[in-house]
């Protein structure tokens, strides 16, 4: 499948902002099941820009603004080829150590209804286990918009019951790294539909499977990724996998609008 994507994200300040730098994970890797067909970042404004590899292997630009602005615009586009491998994920550049995503972090870090959910995914050593624990997890926390934000915990989404993508990942790779096993947190795009654009800036999660290596889980969609799932980075949790993250000088009243559209390509493209 050939899916374009357009991501635009849109930062307006009150006052102006005096100085700005931002870090980029917005360059999807071709690999296993996926192939970048073309792709663009476009940062109007920026005075500099250095692409350079984070420590989980994500390409990564750092984007610089010097004097004043009021805004800062960030551009993605481009065009992906995908093919359905089940969710296992093969041919990326991975530079980290596999203990490295045992490490929890404020995001997903355990208490008493992430271990119970751990337990109840039972002891096989198999896909089977995870299986169960992404339809655990999407049982557990009922998609719902605008009831949790970027800072909400594991833990706190299961007490609450409810949350998002972002929510279920966290909650699937607490529990798997309860489990003693590497999980890792996703960011890219789901396509949802084949007839209509969709506004699809998506999260799930990865873990570790001895004889296999990294598979894919989104308890979200109740699935493994498919063709319809296209890569963009990888890391602990929400933050160290986000497509922006910056600092700045002056700037008050900052806002963020992003537009995502997610649509299938035509053959030519």
């Amino acid at each position: 499948m050939r899916i374009s994507i357009g991501h635009v994200s849109r930062y307006t300040y009150g006052e102006a902002a005096t100085y700005s730098i931002q870090t980029l994970r917005l360059t999807p890797p071709s690999f296993a099941g996926q192939r970048v067909v073309d792709w663009t970042i476009s940062a109007p404004g920026i005075e500099k820009a250095t692409q350079f590899r984070d420590g989980f292997g994500n390409a990564a630009h750092l984007v610089t603004y010097s004097g004043s602005h009021c805004e800062s615009l960030v551009i993605a586009k481009g065009v992906v080829e995908t093919e359905d491998r089940a969710g296992v994920v093969q041919g990326l550049h991975e530079t980290a150590p596999l203990r490295i995503y045992l490490r929890q972090t404020l995001a997903t870090a355990p208490g008493p209804r992430v271990r119970d959910l751990a337990q109840a995914a039972g002891t096989d050593p198999g896909v089977a286990r995870f299986h169960k624990l992404m339809h655990l997890v999407r049982e557990a926390v009922d998609y719902q918009i605008g009831v949790t934000n970027e800072h909400t915990s594991a833990e706190q989404a299961l007490e609450q019951g409810r949350g998002v993508c972002q929510d279920h990942a966290h909650v699937f790779i607490a529990a798997a790294r309860e489990l003693g096993v590497p999980a890792r947190y996703v960011n890219g795009y789901f396509f949802a539909d084949v007839d209509e654009p969709s506004e699809a800036h998506h999260a799930w999660a990865e873990v570790w499977v001895d004889a296999i290596g990294w598979v894919g889980f989104d308890p979200a969609n109740g699935i493994c990724p498919t063709e319809r799932y296209v890569r963009l980075a990888a890391g602990l949790d929400s933050a160290s996998a986000a497509p922006i993250r910056g600092t700045r000088r002056g700037g008050t009243n900052e806002a963020l609008d992003v537009v995502v559209e997610v649509q299938q390509a035509n053959s030519q493209q």
